[in-house]
């Protein structure tokens, strides 16, 4: 069975919600696609070492508003003012954090990673208290928001952004995920940047209760967290939420065939999680399949392209704008001038650079003139590989 259909599955079971009296919290096995309530440090204490593959954290702000705020018709801005986002100091609120990131660390997967979003008034200090924990800073990315709102005192700019801090267990991490070819697929083909431009979490997507007030003050948009998983998670991957809040990742696990392990010590948000959860319908297997990488693919040598006849012997090679040449040896190798090397070796010497990837600098005329990476050859061997293994 694939892990995707493993993931639908659990998705699919009846959500837990479990009420615990933290202290005494302990369990064998890491709880998947379940609400566990409590405070989340003692909680994490009673998981099993290194049995998640990610975290997404969304802690208080420790926004420290001392007086409400108010539009220029008077009226009140509905700013997050509720107990969990008051400390008494700096201090505190640093012991605080330290305490849940070292629970959530200990927990983590050795190639896991986290995601802990914040804003200008908290993120550096998380930033630094992670680096002291052992924590490696992979990026930070600004959340640019397309609908922020507006500094109604004219006072500062317009706060439009929120920071997320992306980083492994720690420095010897190699091997965690990071879906790079799809994102870029997803992306036009460039780069997913470290910037990305999401609406603020508006209109169906906000939960209300029935007097039609916000559920939670700072639901995040589901768009948001897809991004986050997509990056980096597999189907079938825990997703731990230590501040779990009105659930939007474990609505995201679901749909995008995840589980999730969300803790949250109010029992109001945790009950809205539970019936916004149990209305999500799970995406197929089919498009949520982790995409086939280049580092996953076979191998295929410079030299198979030449015997199999995709490259001929004695064939010119060009770099994209014709400003070097070199030819194609039987052997697989490539003479520049008397100089004869790897596709790499030789296009690094032909630029003068230290290091070169042959297969995107050396180009082939495809036919009315037109130019192509060899690696399009590549792809065509691999393709025949696969469909002869069929």
């Amino acid at each position: 069975m694939s892990s995707a259909r493993v993931g639908a599955i659990r998705s699919q079971s009846q959500l837990k919600v479990t009420s615990t009296g933290s202290s005494s919290f302990r369990s064998p096995h890491a709880p998947r696609n379940s609400v566990l309530l409590g405070d989340n440090v003692p909680l994490m204490a009673g998981l099993p070492a290194e049995s998640v593959d990610l975290v997404f954290a969304d802690p208080p702000y420790n926004l420290q508003l001392a007086n409400a705020l108010t539009r220029p018709d008077q009226s009140r801005v509905d700013a997050v003012d509720d107990d969990w986002d008051k400390f008494a100091d700096f201090s505190a609120y640093d012991s605080f954090t330290r305490d849940w990131l070292a629970a959530a660390r200990r927990v983590m997967k050795p190639n896991a990673t986290i995601f802990v979003i914040g804003s200008y008034h908290n993120i550096f200090r998380v930033g630094a208290m992670m680096q002291d924990l052992g924590f490696w800073i992979l990026n930070d990315i600004v959340w640019r928001k397309t609908n922020p709102m507006p500094n109604f005192r004219g006072r500062r700019f317009t706060n439009a952004h929120e920071t997320l801090i992306w980083a492994a267990r720690d420095s010897s991490c190699r091997s965690y995920t990071f879906h790079y070819e799809a994102l870029k697929a997803g992306n036009e083909d460039c780069q997913m940047r470290s910037d990305w431009l999401l609406p603020i979490c508006t209109g169906g997507e906000r939960l209300k209760d029935a007097a039609g007030r916000k559920t939670h003050p700072t639901q995040k948009p589901e768009a948001l967290l897809a991004r986050v998983m997509l990056a980096a998670s597999n189907p079938g991957d825990l997703v731990l939420d230590p501040f779990f809040g009105s659930g939007t990742t474990g609505a995201v696990a679901k749909r995008l065939g995840r589980d999730y392990l969300g803790l949250e010590r109010d029992p109001a948000y945790a009950a809205a999680a539970r019936e916004r959860i149990a209305a999500i319908e799970p995406l197929p297997d089919e498009a949520i399949a982790a995409a086939p990488t280049k580092r996953s693919a076979p191998r295929i040598a410079f030299a198979s392209l030449v015997e199999s006849g995709l490259v001929a012997a004695g064939a010119m090679l060009t770099d994209l704008h014709g400003r070097h040449r070199a030819m194609v040896r039987p052997d697989g190798a490539l003479a520049l001038g008397q100089i004869v090397g790897s596709i790499h070796k030789i296009g690094a010497l032909a630029q003068g650079l230290p290091a070169c990837n042959g297969w995107t600098f050396w180009h082939f005329e495809s036919g009315g003139g037109a130019l192509a990476p060899i690696d399009d050859l590549r792809t065509i061997a691999r393709a025949s590989l696969a469909a002869a293994a069929e």
